[in-house]
């Protein structure tokens, strides 16, 4: 005859007590790493944490010139902190612009490959006062983008970064200001004097997943006009194997345009962390 389950003096089978053992030895290694992702997440926002990342974000804007004409910018952007004493930390941030446009104009030729890298050097205090943060540093304009894409030209100037978080909130302004000194291979490019303005606010859910909207606005004083995207995004902190990766995407219209501007983007996301 068959054998009946094992089971407790009250009739009820083993597993049963078996499984909410194993439920509750479970549930606090899962809080902890669903914390621990929405700390990270909430790292990932201010981009001048202790945190080195690796973002490949990916966008396209549609539609420039009477061709509507598209363009793709792939941006890789390391970001890597160094601590230069107990009181200062050093972040180093990266854009590489990997870019493909197409025709704008009739007549246009299509043009691939890596435009100028912006490079800026944060200096900013560790110690941290209800969750204010501020840097200020340096950044550098690298005049070697292909002669379609860039505009060869050397250029620095100053950037600032001020944030603060609190209940999940995370808002502030980054910006910077890019003079051209000096012409990259002898030619007479236009000169460059613009000036980038980000304010951002974005929120963090428990569980890892950040809301966020920004403003990406460029000011040429040379043109005297704005280019003015706004992003909205969501992303979600995932861990594969022992590798977190953010992932995300959003869209983005334009507010104002400078000259022959697209109307809408669309942007994808993916952030390799890197926990020190």
């Amino acid at each position: 005859m068959p054998q009946r389950p094992s089971t407790w003096p009250n009739g009820r089978r083993l597993w049963l007590p078996a499984l909410s053992v194993v439920a509750c030895c479970l549930a606090p290694a899962l809080a902890h790493a669903q914390d621990d992702s929405a700390e990270l997440a909430k790292k990932l926002n201010n981009p001048v944490s202790n945190l080195i990342s690796v973002p490949f974000q990916q966008n396209y804007d549609c539609c420039y010139g009477p061709e509507d004409g598209g363009r793709y910018t792939l941006n890789v952007q390391p970001v890597v902190p160094f601590s230069l004493n107990q009181d200062w930390n050093l972040i180093v941030r990266t854009i590489v612009p990997i870019v493909k446009t197409e025709h704008v104009q009739p007549g246009d030729d299509t043009a691939f490959g890596v435009s100028d890298v912006t490079q800026s050097f944060f200096f900013s205090p560790k110690a941290e006062h209800d969750g204010l943060v501020w840097a200020v540093g340096p950044a550098v304009l690298w005049p070697i983008g292909e002669s379609d894409l860039g505009t060869k030209k050397w250029g620095a100037g100053p950037t600032a970064l001020l944030l603060k978080q609190q209940h999940g909130y995370t808002y502030g302004v980054l910006a910077n200001h890019i003079w051209s000194f000096a012409d990259a291979d002898g030619s007479n490019r236009p000169d460059v004097s613009q000036t980038f303005l980000q304010p951002f606010l974005s929120y963090t859910t428990p569980t890892a997943t950040t809301f966020g909207i920004n403003a990406e606005s460029t000011y040429n004083w040379k043109t005297k006009g704005w280019t003015v995207p706004i992003n909205l995004t969501v992303t979600h902190v995932y861990k594969f194997g022992g590798q977190r990766v953010s992932l995300g995407g959003g869209a983005r219209a334009y507010a104002a345009q400078d000259g022959v501007g697209p109307e809408w983007g669309l942007r994808f996301i993916a952030t390799f962390l890197y926990p020190k």
